[in-house]
């Protein structure tokens, strides 16, 4: 229940005698929240409470890549294509670099493929909280889901009290967010020099913050530590991004088994 949840209640409590019951007046009437100043939470408001600060990340960020993706010769047009059809940072500049470099498509593709094979892992653990969403808007959520907004309405959805139409806010929010922000920096990114203002270091700093927020007690640090000496080893060995992914699965797995051991163990 939230906050204001409860405030609404003892204020009716307050109001009314005993003999009735929390949802009826003394006219025997069904209380009003309209009229008895509580207000239903708005799920655009809330939305847009929990997903400004991604909105903040995006900006500089998707600035960022517009500017990268203009040095690599493409049109502010096509990078808002891009945007639009991906809606995935680290792929978008991985691609742009590749391009850039003179990559072929296949490899272009396959390479993408692989990084954002991670969505699987994310969507399936926001799927446990979305029993109650209609089945023909699931592609509609599942295209806004983003590492930031993950991290967000996960943070959410373990506090309790969220809804997957607050979540789908807060993925779409973030989604026009960062295709404004993209094409901004297409437009402006002629007038600023290649590795101008830190830019290319942009996204690395975005996920290092993603990972601070996620590191909430040992069990977790932990893990972090182990996906980092993971990647680093297979990076060494597995040629391309698979190693993104085999760290994350092996780390996790880790995780959860040491987890699940220092439970049996204190019990």
């Amino acid at each position: 229940m939230t906050e204001d949840k409860v405030r609404c209640g003892r204020k009716s409590r307050r109001n009314f005698p005993r003999i009735f019951s929390s949802t009826e007046g003394a006219d025997g009437k069904a209380d009003n929240p309209a009229t008895n100043g509580c207000k239903t939470p708005n799920p655009f408001q809330e939305g847009m409470r929990a997903g400004w600060p991604i909105c903040l990340g995006y900006m500089p960020l998707g600035i960022a890549f517009g500017v990268l993706a203009q040095k690599a010769g493409l049109h502010p047009l096509e990078i808002l294509l891009m945007s639009l059809v991906v809606f995935a940072g680290s792929s978008q500049f991985i691609v742009v670099s590749m391009l850039a470099g003179g990559a072929g498509i296949f490899s272009m593709i396959a390479t993408t493929f692989t990084v954002n094979l991670r969505h699987l892992l994310m969507s399936s653990v926001l799927s446990v909280h979305l029993g109650t969403l209609n089945k023909g808007l699931v592609p509609l959520f599942a295209y806004g889901v983003t590492d930031e907004s993950f991290a967000v309405n996960l943070s959410k959805f373990s506090e309790g009290d969220w809804s997957w139409q607050r979540a789908l806010f807060v993925n779409h929010i973030a989604n026009a967010t960062w295709l404004i922000s993209t094409v901004l920096g297409g437009y402006g990114g002629q007038f600023i020099p290649v590795g101008a203002f830190g830019i290319d270091y942009a996204l690395t700093a975005m996920f290092l913050c993603l990972l601070v927020f996620q590191l909430k007690g040992t069990i977790y640090i932990f893990t972090g530590l182990i996906a980092g000496i993971l990647s680093i080893v297979m990076a060494l060995h597995i040629p391309g991004n698979a190693y993104i992914v085999l760290a994350s699965v092996a780390a996790a797995t880790i995780g959860v088994l040491i987890r699940h051991a220092h439970e049996d163990t204190s019990e």
